[in-house]
């Protein structure tokens, strides 16, 4: 009976074959939940203000520079330059992409270390300008080829994994703090323009103004910190604790490749890391019945 699982194919260059249930080089993609839903909330907000009648009037030039500009200054003031840059590059970033899903991740280091333990580690140099565009599986599959001890590629691997979960989090940290002060922005607003209108009183022209910079920060203001940021900043946290399963399922693997152990073992160290809902069966598949 024919395995439904990756095999090793010695007539390809790299010793591999890429079947179409799970290619060697990963993927992630876009991930629409995060922009749908930002759209939606938007969409619904924007939606009651034309039906309002008076679109326009939810526009204000003064009120905009207060939230944005304030909420980016005090944010920045509580950070490096680098950490908040890093913050919004990793907020636009998981807009669009998706991590990469456990369980074909981990179907891909098994079939990677099938063909170490029959090749030899030296086969991996055939696949290396293959995977230019993956940098973590890249990096644990280049330390192999030089032959790296695997004690050595662990502590490395291990301490790259934990600087990148650092980095992430610094960024939802930064994410998070933005969304504190985007309300209390809008709030320091809504008093310049208290004070703005009560200074004023006996100018009517002036009244008009002044109200709509007092109730117009509010709204931006909680519009920017309760349906922009926060949902990004959550994005960000979920997405480093995928990204960093991902990465520890690289260093499981490459550790065990450097080791030339057997890859069944390798698919229980896998199965100890990944949740019980995406557990694999690699090897240890149920046959059909009247197999």
């Amino acid at each position: 009976m024919t395995s439904t699982r990756d095999t090793v194919d010695p007539r390809s260059p790299a010793g591999l074959s890429v079947p179409a249930t799970g290619r060697l080089r990963p993927r992630g993609g876009l991930d629409p939940a995060t922009l749908l839903g930002l759209a939606a909330a938007l969409g619904v907000i924007a939606a009651a203000v034309v039906l309002g009648g008076a679109p326009g009037a939810f526009f204000d030039t003064p009120s905009m520079l207060i939230v944005l500009g304030g909420t980016l200054a005090v944010t920045t003031a509580g950070f490096s330059l680098s950490d908040v840059a890093a913050g919004w590059r990793d907020a636009v970033l998981v807009l669009v992409h998706r991590t990469q899903d456990p369980r074909s991740v981990a179907r891909r280091v098994l079939l990677l270390a099938e063909a170490v333990r029959r090749a030899g580690p030296e086969m991996l140099q055939g696949i290396l300008p293959d995977l230019k565009s993956e940098s973590f599986l890249h990096r644990c599959v280049a330390l192999i080829v030089e032959g790296l001890p695997a004690d050595e590629l662990e502590r490395v691997l291990n301490g790259e994994v934990e600087a990148a979960a650092a980095s992430r989090a610094r960024s939802a940290a930064v994410l998070r703090r933005a969304a504190e002060v985007a309300p209390a922005m809008g709030l320091i607003g809504t008093l310049v323009g208290l004070v703005q209108m009560l200074g004023n009183l006996n100018d009517p022209g002036s009244i008009g103004p002044a109200m709509a910079l007092a109730l117009l920060t509010t709204f931006y203001g909680a519009v920017l910190g309760s349906v922009v940021l926060t949902p990004l900043a959550g994005k960000v946290e979920r997405s480093a604790e995928e990204e960093a399963l991902i990465k520890t399922l690289y260093t499981i693997g490459a550790v065990s490749m450097a080791r030339q152990e057997n890859p069944r073992r390798l698919e229980m160290l896998l199965n100890t890391v990944l949740p019980p809902a995406r557990r694999i069966q690699y090897f240890d598949r149920e046959l059909p019945r009247g197999a």
